[in-house]
């Protein structure tokens, strides 16, 4: 007690205090202090570790978790409220909402078994300002002040760190869906989501805009890294630390407890910030009892897996419904920077966003992100099928295709979708025909020049289709390709010839496969007469060659549509039939494919009959056979052909899409934002748990409040 005075505010006292067993009142002015936290000292990261430990021991007495989220949106209120606010208090709020999310986070992701226990509620002792929180919860409040200053303040070099933080803040809020199990159930605790879902539709439409509009307008950094002492760490390539100006006294916390050591930062933060917290929001689906059911009656728990889905339903999403009913905005400048703060009804700028899509094709998420507003937003859906530069956006979707080795099967899935959802327009196949490509310099096993876009498309479909025989063996990935190539086919316009070769190569590949299959199974056929094979064996051989079956007589009513609907304008097609006709023989007898190899046939008799009546003495060259079909396809009559039914496929998402997207989401946004969460803890997917994560997960609660400097 003796030796030297004692410092009433240091650091350790503050944090201390905060993490300890006293409960102190919401009104108490220890708040303010905390909040503003007005020391440059620095707390070393495992003394972190530890005050997050001990608030995790004594936040259900203290509810001080509670009451700091109170005194932050308090803090966030009175920004938005006064005009001209000093460049200072907007560095104090970046460090309050700092101090929070490492604190929020631990208690997240430290939860028992996934039961988040934040208590978010205060004592019924606890004097609480009613005309601040009035009939609302903490964390409504909350979100409501947090959404609030993102979309209606406006990013200015000031506002700048607020705005990213608070953006960090709401995905660390919105992490406990982590701790849910793969299918959504009506005992999920998503306090800070459900209470997203809570806001009035002005805030939620004024959020989605402004964070598309961030997304495509990519606000940078408005420092200089080496000369602001946020940035500088003493380290090069130093990123972002999430405090405020050492030269304005305000505590820095050690940046790498929230940053990941593997990341390499971002180049634009706020958008890759924005479109996270964007992919989130619109693919929560909160799980609710249908009315009616009774768990009681039925013996099931509301946390059981049992529950049926038939008597759970799911509660309407208020973002996922702003963005798919966004419209097109016409506007200048001006009006286009104060989109976000206009009516309850999001309009958009579609030409940037359209531009913005096609350079961030990329990265998975903006592949995402193309993909929601395709399949859930018709108005954006027809502007983009009008557009007359579809390379923009179909170019680095067929290069990422092209390299599919290096993607997730996901983004796969979603890459083919989106070409799928395309297809589904007349239009769209018609016009992808008349853009022609002078070169495609990433394609290297051959050189392309003047190749029309759609064929480009044909030949990135059937590729993928070979990489998939031999790598993922997927059915489904199988038949979107193949529908997409079904859609096209009737629009088909002067089709290259080395996709034509490419086309009539796919079915002789899958033919020979074919029978690679039928063989043994007629083999084992006989065995199993005698008893000397497994049934199952059996059945097994035989679905996947009723896979096959079906696989080979979609790309006969591919090469039919082309025949039967656009043959005169697709010579080299014609061509590549007849050059390799023998590859249909096998075929002609078949009950599933008779009929379709007739047409082919009578294409065949046709241009066979042509050169016969040419005959010329010796060989006939490439050029020679294909201006004999040149001159025919002139001549040519569809009277001969047996009409089908021109196909058709049309994309639609599954009863339960959620329980794709969810995680899906959660594992794109955990390997682009810049920090970690605790693997052991995440029961949404499969996480890779570290060795170092798995000796943390068991070291228990072994701080005790003395190893704090708290009063």
């Amino acid at each position: 007690m003796g030796a030297a005075p004692s410092t009433p505010y240091t650091v350790e006292h503050l944090v201390g205090t905060f993490v300890g067993d006293e409960s102190l009142p919401l009104s108490s002015d220890f708040w303010q202090k905390l909040i503003e936290l007005p020391f440059d000292a620095q707390l070393p990261s495992q003394r972190v570790h530890e005050a997050c430990q001990l608030l995790a021991k004594n936040n259900c007495k203290t509810r001080h978790l509670a009451k700091i989220l109170f005194h932050l949106a308090c803090y966030l209120q009175e920004s938005m409220s006064t005009s001209g606010v000093p460049p200072l208090d907007y560095e104090k709020a970046v460090n309050a909402v700092c101090f929070t999310s490492v604190f929020l986070k631990h208690l997240i992701e430290s939860a028992q078994d996934g039961v988040v226990e934040l208590y978010l509620s205060l004592h019924d002792n606890e004097s609480i300002p009613k005309s601040i929180l009035g009939d609302q919860t903490i964390e409504i409040l909350v979100m409501r002040n947090v959404l609030n200053f993102i979309g209606s303040v406006d990013l200015s070099p000031n506002t700048y760190f607020l705005h990213l933080e608070l953006l960090n803040f709401t995905i660390i809020a919105m992490s406990t869906q982590l701790l849910c199990g793969l299918s959504p159930r009506s005992n999920d605790v998503n306090p800070f989501l459900d209470a997203a879902m809570a806001q009035d539709g002005h805030l939620v439409s004024s959020v989605v805009c402004k964070l598309v509009l961030n997304y495509i307008s990519r606000p940078r950094v408005p420092f200089n890294r080496a000369s602001y002492p946020i940035f500088d760490d003493g380290r090069e390539n130093s990123m972002l630390k999430r405090v405020g100006s050492a030269a304005a006294n305000i505590v820095l916390l050690p940046f790498s407890y929230l940053i990941s050591s593997s990341s390499e930062g971002s180049r634009d933060p706020i958008a890759d910030s924005s479109l996270h917290v964007l992919l989130v929001l619109i693919h929560y689906h909160k799980c609710l009892v249908s009315e009616g059911y009774s768990l009681i009656e039925n013996q099931v728990s509301a946390s059981s897996d049992s529950l049926p889905k038939e008597d759970t339903y799911f509660s309407d999403n208020p973002y996922c419904k702003a963005l798919e009913h966004a419209t097109d905005c016409e506007l200048d400048r001006v009006e286009f920077e104060d989109n976000a703060h206009s009516d309850q009804h999001v309009k958009l700028p579609f030409s940037p966003l359209f531009d913005t899509l096609g350079m961030c094709l990329a990265d998975e998420t903006a592949v995402l992100l193309l993909y929601s507003l395709l399949q859930g937003n018709s108005t954006f859906l027809e502007y983009v099928l009008v557009r007359t530069d579809l390379d923009t956006l179909l170019m680095p979707i067929l290069e990422a295709l092209y390299d599919a080795r290096r993607r997730t099967a996901n983004q796969i899935y979603m890459l083919l979708i989106i070409l799928l959802i395309l297809s589904q327009d007349s239009s769209f196949n018609a016009g992808v025909h008349k853009l022609i490509l002078p070169t495609v310099p990433w394609y290297k096993e051959r050189l392309l020049l003047q190749t029309s876009l759609g064929s480009l498309m044909v030949i990135i479909l059937i590729r993928t289709v070979q990489f998939n025989l031999s790598k993922l063996r997927d059915v489904y990935l199988h038949t979107t390709c193949l529908a997409t190539l079904a859609n096209m086919a009737p629009h088909v316009h002067h089709l290259s010839p080395y996709a034509s070769q490419r086309l009539v190569s796919l079915f002789h590949m899958l033919s020979r496969k074919y029978n690679k299959l039928s063989d043994p199974r007629d083999k084992k056929l006989n065995d199993a007469e005698n008893n000397s094979i497994e049934i199952s064996s059996l059945v097994d051989m035989s679905a996947e060659l009723h896979i096959y079956t079906d696989f080979l007589r979609l790309i006969l009513e591919i090469i039919n549509a082309i025949l039967t609907y656009a043959l005169p304008r697709n010579p080299e097609v014609v061509y590549a039939i007849m050059h390799k006709q023998d590859v249909f023989q096998p075929f002609k007898n078949h009950p599933r494919f008779n009929e379709l190899i007739e047409n082919i046939y009578t294409v065949l008799e046709f241009f066979n009959s042509r050169m016969d009546a040419q005959r010329m003495d010796g060989g006939w060259s490439v050029n020679e056979v294909l201006q004999v079909v040149i001159d025919n396809c002139r001549s040519w009559r569809v009277d001969g052909m047996k009409m089908f039914t021109q196909l058709h496929f049309t994309y639609e998402q599954e009863s339960h899409p959620e329980e794709f997207f969810i995680p899906y989401v959660w594992k794109l946004v955990l390997s682009k934002c810049e920090f970690e969460f605790n693997a052991t803890a995440i029961n949404l997917f499969p996480a890779d748990i570290p060795t170092n994560k798995l000796d943390n997960a068991v070291e228990g609660n072994t701080f005790q409040n003395s190893d704090f400097d708290h009063v």
